[in-house]
């Protein structure tokens, strides 16, 4: 059996995510005291007992996501046969495959959230979930608006989420209702991630990812950006560069992943949301989690 590690993303979170695993093993409490110590305040107290509004925010979201996967990984005896993360999820993936360190994966996870926050505060935006439209009837619609909105995030068929302007999404809700929509429902996000406005973000995450060290992984992992099995270090650091304004394609990755041989698909960190995505993409795959 070829089973394949999944990592969430952004949207997981919840309040004592990583507690039992804090309390009950001297290694996983020595990696999150250590990311602690790197990040310069107590992530843990936020994680353990900190309200839903202050885990929403994107600097804290992020890494604590980020963390809380990665230190499951870590306790599991089982390596991966390939891996994959959505969007903030492919980071934590690059630490399980053994392409980047643990603390260079969570500094570039907190840069990452630095910028993507500064980059929210430049253009009123945001992003929304479409359901019950095929792929390409969402782009036609898109491709006829004249505001910045795109497809942002291929979940599974019939659930894509798009990302742009508060103008733009407004106007695509209308038109893709029109188009036969079974609903368009706004997301609870900060702003227009995966799209052309995070290209401020983008350059400035490149900049640190380009100064970390990339190693051979022990496995592929399934980039966002193309969906493809990628196990030379310069094109994954390229592709999590690009990653940024590029869409997630994360049914085509589910996909490839069956195609090559994964036969289940474990869900490693905080939620059950990529279980259910692979569960519409690939019925016959077997699913789990460990959170």
């Amino acid at each position: 059996m070829k089973r394949a590690f999944v990592f969430p993303g952004q949207g997981a979170q919840f309040t004592g995510m990583g507690q039992h695993l804090y309390e009950s093993s001297p290694s996983a409490r020595r990696m999150f005291e250590r990311a602690n110590d790197l990040l310069g305040f107590r992530l843990t107290d936020l994680m353990f007992s900190g309200t839903s509004e202050e885990l929403r925010q994107t600097r804290v979201t992020q890494p604590a996501i980020f963390l809380h996967s990665v230190v499951l990984a870590a306790s599991l005896e089982e390596r991966p046969a390939m891996v994959a993360g959505h969007s903030l999820g492919e980071f934590s993936a690059l630490v399980a495959n053994g392409t980047l360190s643990f603390e260079d994966g969570l500094r570039l996870v907190s840069a990452r959230a630095m910028a993507m926050q500064k980059a929210c505060g430049l253009v009123p935006s945001t992003m929304a979930a479409v359901l019950g439209l095929p792929d390409e009837v969402v782009e036609e619609v898109l491709s006829g608006i004249d505001e910045v909105v795109v497809t942002a995030n291929y979940n599974c068929p019939g659930q894509l989420v798009i990302s742009g302007t508060r103008e733009g999404i407004n106007m695509a809700a209308e038109r893709l209702k029109t188009a036969g929509a079974k609903r368009v429902l706004p997301l609870s996000v900060g702003g227009a991630f995966h799209s052309p406005l995070m290209e401020p973000a983008r350059q400035e995450l490149a900049a640190a990812i380009r100064e970390t060290p990339f190693a051979t992984p022990i496995c592929p992992v399934y980039q966002n950006v193309d969906a493809l099995p990628v196990t030379d270090p310069a094109a994954i650091r390229q592709k999590l560069i690009d990653q940024l304004t590029a869409p997630v394609r994360w049914t085509r990755s589910v996909q490839n992943m069956v195609s090559d041989g994964a036969t289940a698909f474990l869900e490693i960190g905080p939620g059950k949301v990529l279980q259910g995505l692979v569960a519409k993409i690939a019925p016959g795959a077997e699913t789990a989690g460990i959170e």
